[in-house]
C-alpha cells in the first residue's frame, strides 16, 4: 500500500492509506496483527473504502436487503452489517492492548469519544448509546464501531460518515436494525474532505487514548 505516514505522539504512528480495497487492507491487518511482536509500535491507518457491505462473525444476512453490485463479504470482526463506501473516514486502530492495559469497552470508548468531540468542533452536539455502540446525531446515525482482539492485538475500527452517497445504506438494516437512518458530517455543516477529517480525528484519538492509558480504573462509557 501506498501510505503517507506521520507520527503524532510516541508509540503510535498514523497512517493515511487513501482509498484502498476492502479485502486486502483486511489481509493487512490481520497479518500485521499476527506478525508483531512486543516492540511493535501500534498504529492507526485511516482511509477510505471502495463499495462493500461487511458482515461480521454472527451476523445475520438477511439484514443485507438487496446488495445489488455492491460486493458482501463475511469478515471477523463483532456486529451485524454496515456499509463502507467513498467519502467515508475508516479508522483501524492497531493496538498491543495487552501492553496498553486496555480493554475492548476502552478502545470502543476512545473511539467514540473522539469522533464526539470532533463533532462538536462544528458545533455538532453527538452522542452515543450504553448498548449501541457507535456515535449518533439524534435518531441518526453517524458512526458505527466494530472491532476484533486477536493475539492480543485490535484491528477493524471505526467507519465515520464524512461526504458521501448514503442511499447504499437503506439497501441493508445498518448494524442489524430496520429503519435505521445514517447521516454525515457534511449535512451537519462538518467538513467535506476525508483526509482532513482523518487528521482531525486522529488528533482526538491520540487524546483519548492516552485518558484511557491514564484513566484505567475509569469506569468508560458515554461522555
Amino acid at each position: 500500500m501506498n501510505a503517507v505516514l506521520q507520527t503524532t505522539v510516541p508509540g503510535l504512528h498514523t497512517r493515511w492509506l487513501g482509498r484502498v480495497p476492502y479485502e486486502p487492507t483486511w489481509r493487512a491487518m490481520q497479518q500485521f496483527t499476527d506478525q508483531r511482536t512486543a516492540d511493535t509500535v501500534d498504529e492507526l491507518w485511516l482511509l477510505e473504502h471502495d463499495p462493500v457491505y461487511t458482515l461480521g462473525l454472527n451476523a445475520d444476512p438477511a439484514h443485507v436487503l438487496h446488495a445489488g453490485e455492491i460486493p458482501v463479504v463475511r469478515i471477523d470482526r463483532g456486529g451485524q452489517v454496515t456499509y463502507h463506501g467513498p467519502g467515508q473516514l475508516v479508522a483501524y486502530p492497531l493496538i498491543d492492548m495487552r501492553r496498553a492495559g486496555l480493554g475492548v469497552r476502552d478502545l470502543v470508548t476512545a473511539l467514540e469519544r473522539s469522533v464526539i468531540a470532533l463533532a462538536a468542533s462544528y458545533g455538532v452536539r453527538a452522542l452515543c448509546r450504553e448498548r449501541a455502540p457507535g456515535v449518533y446525531v439524534d435518531d441518526r446515525k453517524l458512526a458505527s464501531v466494530g472491532l476484533r482482539i486477536r493475539r492480543g492485538g485490535s484491528y477493524h475500527g471505526l467507519a465515520l460518515n464524512v461526504d458521501m452517497d448514503l442511499e447504499p445504506f437503506q439497501r441493508i438494516n445498518p448494524c442489524g436494525y430496520a429503519g435505521l437512518q445514517m447521516t454525515q458530517l457534511s449535512a451537519l455543516g462538518g467538513a467535506k474532505e476525508v483526509q482532513q477529517v482523518g487528521w482531525e480525528f486522529a488528533g482526538y484519538f491520540q487524546h483519548h487514548l492516552k485518558r484511557a492509558h491514564a484513566s484505567r480504573h475509569e469506569a468508560p462509557g458515554c461522555a
